[in-house]
C-alpha cells in the first residue's frame, strides 16, 4: 500500500504544479474555494463512509475510504506537507 500512496501523492503533487485543465485534482487547487472545497469533500466522504459502515457494505466502505484518503492527500499537499509528515505522526502514536 505504501507504493500506492506514494504514487498517488506524486500524481497529486504533479497536478498541483502543472494544473492540467481536464484534471479533477488540479481543479481542487484552482477552485475559488480552494481549501474549503477539499474540507467539504472530506466531510461529505466521511459521512458516506459512516453510512456504508452502518449498512455493513464492504465494497462501499472501501470506495468511501479511498475517497477520504485521496482528499486527505490533496489537503496535505495544499498545506505543503508530505507523506513523511503523516508517517511521522503515525509512528509517534505507536
Amino acid at each position: 500500500m505504501e507504493d500506492t500512496l506514494e504514487e498517488l501523492f506524486a500524481v497529486i503533487e504533479d497536478r498541483k504544479e502543472t494544473l492540467p485543465e481536464d484534471s479533477y485534482t488540479a481543479s481542487l487547487f484552482t477552485h475559488e474555494k480552494g481549501e474549503n472545497a477539499v474540507l467539504e469533500k472530506l466531510g461529505e466522504e466521511t459521512t458516506e463512509l459512516v453510512l456504508a459502515a452502518k449498512d455493513d457494505d464492504h465494497d462501499e466502505v472501501a470506495y468511501e475510504a479511498a475517497d477520504i484518503v485521496y482528499h486527505l492527500l490533496v489537503l496535505l499537499s495544499m498545506k505543503e506537507m508530505s507523506l513523511e509528515d503523516l508517517e511521522a505522526e503515525l509512528e509517534a502514536r505507536r
